[in-house]
């Protein structure tokens, strides 16, 4: 309950010095109406009495209204000297039993807003002793005294205490109001602060579909920076299906009576572009209604995550292990069926001829080969992916290239191919990952000795505008400009018949492709058929 006390404002300080101004020239006024005879009051203690009684409000009411309170001092100092007008007032001029009397319950109420229910206890003490020392004075010359001092005192303390009642009930209940007010918004600033923490995107509407709450996330997915609050829902997306058919937002969130997870929406940008979402939503019921007997509507939560980038890895896993699976089939059962050949004729009682065997062993060789071929082109790929070993460290370029040139010169000569070495000057240095440029470059050169038949290949390493340009030329079977669309896709291969002579997985240019991107490179192609082909990337020198 309210206790009062010095706890004012500067707006009901104000009010209260205004209700003190307008009070002041009705006390006064009644005064004078007494004064002139217009009014009559058996109180009524002379004319000097009155002006001194006028004069003293007068003086009062206009330090009141323009010197602000300063203290609890000063508050008390002006309800005492308010308290001894009123009760003057009262005493030798008007009485208990005029209509005017019950001013004073303006005081009762002061005395509570201010100093709580013991400065009440004695503003009604005043009043009492008041009306009593009145009575006891004026009884031999006026018997009415007492009856009439007791109506007039009773209905000003009843008017007055009725009135403390009801503020007090009222600054009770408003009390009230804005403890829950403020409990509410503290509960609301909560939940703002755990929804602003997300990194999803959260919003919160209301039955209509018009957005209440919402966090920064939500301006990043929708790429903008204009305040969402109060804006429908259904105009922030732009919502298709899987089979393509527009989708409103508003129609779906409606719809649910639980939560509802799904992965298949897609919303276009107004540049076109197309991402990817995964909506989880449900209704908001609020607390059980009498009027309806039941939980009512009261919005809807709904929380939203771009997963283009996670269905497009989820994707294409499982394009690449069904791709996998069927490229690992063939040469899986060429060998078993190989050997399985070979079990019989080891035991069969005629002695086979050498060729036989030794091109059945020669197969299952090739075919080993080509799964080992396999296997490590998917583990390089596989470190790539997971960033294993993409710590960069300074390599220098000539002694790489002679580290090469000197691991793949016996593979050439045996293929009665002549593998040259064409260094630059001045080529220093590169910070970059070993493995990953070493394995791009393996890569150029075991396919450049594999594609060529006859001619030579050039492995080259020149300085250029702070760059280094690697390069593999080779003068082999080249490539067809339709393929060279296609030959960094995974498992592709040529139909070209003098590429489908030699094993290859089809991943290692795929797998160059991801090196590449990693090491922050571009592999640029030129090739001509039955005129060789040239692979080469850039890499920054290090500052000198």
């Amino acid at each position: 309950m309210f206790e009062g006390g010095i706890s004012f404002n500067s707006n009901s300080d104000k009010a209260v010095r205004y209700i003190a101004l307008l009070g002041t020239p009705i006390f006064v006024g009644y005064n004078f109406l007494i004064f002139f005879g217009i009014a009559h009051s058996s109180n009524y203690a002379g004319n000097f009495a009155c002006l001194l009684i006028s004069a003293l409000w007068l003086v009062v009411g206009a330090y009141h209204f323009f010197a602000p309170i300063r203290s609890q001092f000063d508050m008390l100092g002006r309800l005492v000297l308010y308290h001894a007008l009123a009760l003057a007032t009262i005493v030798f001029i008007t009485g208990f039993l005029e209509p005017f009397a019950s001013s004073i319950t303006l005081l009762f109420l002061a005395s509570n807003v201010y100093f709580g229910r013991k400065a009440l206890a004695i503003s009604v003490g005043s009043v009492l002793l008041a009306a009593i020392i009145d009575s006891i004075v004026r009884y031999p010359s006026d018997h009415m005294i007492i009856i009439n001092n007791a109506l007039g005192t009773g209905a000003i303390l009843v008017l007055g205490l009725a009135m403390v009642g009801i503020i007090i009930a009222q600054e009770t209940r408003r009390q009230a109001l804005v403890q829950s007010q403020a409990g509410e918004r503290l509960q609301y600033d909560r939940i703002l602060t755990i929804i602003n923490n997300l990194s999803d995107a959260t919003f919160s509407t209301d039955d209509k579909g018009n957005i209440l709450m919402y966090n920064a996330a939500c301006l990043n997915l929708l790429d903008t920076n204009e305040d969402l609050k109060g804006v429908n829902i259904d105009g922030l997306f732009n919502l298709t299906n899987a089979d393509k058919s527009t989708v409103k937002l508003f129609d779906i969130l409606s719809k649910a009576s639980k939560t509802v997870r799904r992965d298949d929406i897609r919303h276009t940008y107004s540049d076109g572009e197309e991402i990817r979402l995964e909506m989880t939503y449900a209704p908001i019921k609020s607390t059980y209604s009498r009027r309806k007997k039941g939980q009512i509507q009261a919005g809807f939560i709904l929380i939203v995550r771009d997963v283009t980038k996670q269905k497009s890895l989820e994707e294409e896993r499982d394009e690449f292990i069904s791709v996998v699976s069927h490229e690992l089939r063939t040469p899986i059962t060429i060998v078993e069926g190989t050997l399985s050949n070979l079990q019989v004729m080891v035991n069969m009682p005629k002695k086979l001829e050498e060729t036989v065997l030794k091109g059945s062993l020669s197969t299952a060789h090739d075919q080993v080969l080509y799964l080992a071929k396999m296997v490590n082109d998917l583990s390089t790929l596989s470190r790539a992916e997971r960033g294993v070993a993409d710590a960069g460290e300074d390599i220098n370029v000539e002694e790489l290239m002679h580290k090469l040139h000197k691991e793949y010169e016996k593979n050439a000569s045996a293929r009665k191919l002549h593998l040259n070495l064409d260094l630059g000057t001045k080529l220093g240095t590169i910070h970059v990952s070993r493995l990953y440029v070493e394995e791009l470059l393996q890569n150029f050169i075991t396919n450049a000795i594999k594609y060529t038949n006859e001619g030579s290949i050039t492995v080259s390493a020149k300085a250029k505008s702070g760059k280094v340009h690697f390069a593999v030329k080779d003068s082999g079977v080249g490539i067809s400009r339709g393929d060279q669309q296609k030959i960094f896709a995974k498992f592709y291969r040529s139909e070209d018949y003098r590429v489908r002579e030699t094993n290859g997985t089809g991943l290692g240019l795929y797998v160059s492709a991801k090196l590449a991107h990693k090491i922050g490179t571009q592999i640029n192609v030129t090739s001509r058929l039955n005129h060789g082909s040239t692979f080469s990337f850039n890499l920054p020198q290090n500052d000198k």
